[in-house]
């Protein structure tokens, strides 16, 4: 505003968010294996402040989930100053208000009907969460920040900023890798990850993180206004919030400039300010070129929350999260789970562990041998973007336990080295119709060398057979103790057999179901 001396409120609502951003990347780099087996900070923190993620977990387990505890101070925010949490804080909603100058509406115009769907979602996601349907992580913001960039832009990006150097270093005369190299060598000290990896349902992931962005094309802030489920929890705080935003004089001509920038559409034709869908931008009040609009403390309006939308729609959403969860029990994988489904160590009995976990693929990023991929249908359409082990692609260090630190719900236990070295998440199971030595009478003993455990879970016997040239030749043929073996895959991982490997690690006498024996 002219004529006054300090900033105005646009400038305090950018810092923030330009702070509260580079926190969140900072956090998300930081997500990464550091050359220990420790991690002291970590993105997960963000998780534990979402009072969306803590509802549907501690639904989901039934139970108070002490690290989640700390989502009751957005909580108190909200119940003090309304969404500002959405406005000031939320790395989602940043980065939708920076794009902005790339990704413009084609019209602001008030779509009033769609923000009934954000209650619809929220009923949904809760109701699910505690009857069996758990989907919290396919809506929530954070989950769909995190593992767009965990899975998809971090790794594209860091593939990009190597093939660039490779590159110059190959091609560029000598004065220009004098500064390229030392360049590279910062970066990859301080912002790109330990190794480039590849995942299973990266573009999946890309493209939902991308439709948040493209939906801005059709109103501002078009997901946060009508399609986030934890805005739709905050929202609900926020009509009994003490903050409320008021216009001083209603009687202020046709202007209506604070109903166009309104990023929300909270200002209605009669200048009065909706907490439901006010982030308290601050927008108007800088901008009112009359200044007669200005927030305040204020006892909360008795307006209820759901005004508009219709009891029906309401109720049908929550019969669905409580009815389709009975249909999910009469899939064959209920009782007998694929054995491909090799979870992390520290995983919950799977109704649990999919009942916690976000997907928001923090312990896919850290994972050191690249063996954590998205799981697509194998756990049912529920089980989507969960972790699952892939040991063709990588293997479970023996001598890892940070998937169990990052994981922010507690769906993966952080466990001690000493009892994560025995824990056992499947079993490696010998192909004998392509193990080189049972099918060819080649000699190879890589599985062995490879096996992690002190007392090797792969050994040998000797045995006469006939190569390809049909000689008669002796070779070692492997065997698994399946006491002994704990399913880390490094074996899977490193089988020189071209395609799919001669020996494989199923889900069979994992520690958590060793009772069913893994669907094996």
């Amino acid at each position: 505003m002219k004529g006054k001396s300090k900033p105005p409120w646009i400038t305090w609502r950018r810092l923030s968010q330009v702070l509260f951003l580079l926190l969140f990347f900072i956090l998300f780099i930081k997500t990464d294996y550091n050359g220990t087996d420790e991690i002291p900070y970590a993105v997960n923190i963000l998780f534990r402040i979402d009072p969306l993620v803590a509802a549907a977990a501690m639904l989901a387990a039934k139970a108070v989930i002490a690290i989640l505890l700390p989502a009751l101070i957005v909580v108190a925010l909200t119940l003090l100053l309304g969404r500002a949490f959405c406005g000031w804080l939320c790395p989602m909603g940043a980065l939708i208000d920076f794009c902005r100058r790339w990704i413009r509406p084609r019209a602001n115009q008030p779509r009033p009907g769609l923000r009934r769907i954000k209650y619809v979602l929220l009923a949904l996601v809760l109701t699910g969460a505690f009857f069996g349907l758990p989907v919290v992580g396919y809506f929530d913001p954070f989950s769909i920040l995190v593992r767009g960039f965990a899975t998809s832009v971090y790794p594209a990006a860091n593939g990009a900023v190597t093939e660039f150097f490779t590159v110059t270093y190959k091609s560029a005369p000598a004065w220009v890798n004098a500064v390229t190299e030392p360049l590279y060598a910062l970066l990859k000290a301080t912002i790109l990850p330990f190794k480039q990896k590849l995942f299973t349902l990266s573009l999946l992931s890309l493209a939902m993180l991308l439709a948040v962005f493209a939906l801005e094309k059709l109103e501002r802030r078009f997901f946060c206004r009508n399609l986030c489920p934890l805005g739709a929890l905050l929202a609900l705080n926020s009509w009994f919030s003490l903050m409320r935003g008021r216009a001083a004089d209603t009687r202020c001509g046709d202007c209506r400039l604070c109903e166009r920038i309104c990023r929300m559409n909270a200002i209605d034709g009669e200048k009065r300010i909706s907490p439901e869908a006010c982030i308290l931008c601050m927008e108007c009040v800088d901008r009112c070129p009359q200044e007669k609009i200005a927030f305040g403390f204020d006892r909360p309006a008795p307006k209820p929350a759901f005004a508009g939308m219709p009891r029906r729609t309401f109720v049908a959403a929550l019969v669905s999260g409580a009815v389709l969860p009975a249909f999910l029990k009469t899939r064959t994988i209920a009782a007998v789970p694929p054995p491909e489904l090799v979870r992390p160590p520290g995983a919950l009995p799977e109704p649990e562990f999919l009942g916690r976990c976000v997907r928001c693929a923090e312990c896919m990023q850290v994972c050191i041998g690249n063996a954590l991929h998205p799981a697509f249908l194998e756990a049912g359409m529920e089980g989507v973007f969960t972790p699952r082990l892939m040991a063709r692609v990588g293997y479970c260090e023996y001598n890892c336990t940070l998937c169990g630190q990052v994981c922010p719900t507690g769906a993966i236990r952080p466990l001690p080295l000493a009892e994560k070295q025995k824990t056992v998440i499947g079993l490696a199971i010998i192909d004998k119709n392509t193990c080189l030595p049972f099918a060819k009478g080649v000699p190879c003993i890589v599985c062995e060398e490879h096996c992690p455990t002190p007392d090797k879970a792969i050994k040998f016997r000797m045995a006469t057979v006939l190569n390809e040239r049909g000689e008669s030749v002796r070779v070692k043929q492997p065997y698994v103790i399946d006491r002994l073996c704990i399913g880390c895959g490094i074996c899977e991982t490193r089988c020189p057999v071209a395609g799919r490997s001669a020996i494989v690690v199923t889900s069979a006498g994992e520690s958590r179901h060793p009772e069913i024996g893994g669907g094996y």
